[in-house]
C-alpha cells in the first residue's frame, strides 16, 4: 500500500466513523466529516496533506500524489 491509498483510506474510515459516531453519540461529530472533507479539497489544491506527513514517518511507501 502507498501514501495515496493510505490517505483515501484513512479518510474514508474517519468518514464513515465519524458518520457512526454523530448518529449513535452526538451531531457534533459530523464537524470531523467537514474537517476531512476539507482538508481533502485543500490538499487536492496545494498537494500538501498532513496524513501523508505522518504516513510517511510510518514508513509507507510514497505513491505518485504525496511524495
Amino acid at each position: 500500500m502507498n501514501i495515496d491509498r493510505a490517505v483515501l483510506a484513512l479518510a474514508g474510515t474517519l468518514v464513515l466513523v465519524s458518520i457512526a459516531l454523530a448518529t449513535l453519540v452526538s451531531t457534533w461529530w459530523l464537524l470531523l466529516t467537514a474537517f476531512v472533507g476539507a482538508n481533502l479539497f485543500q490538499s487536492s489544491i496545494t498537494g500538501f496533506c498532513p496524513a501523508a506527513l505522518v504516513l510517511r514517518r510510518f514508513g509507507v511507501q510514497s505513491g505518485c500524489a504525496f511524495r
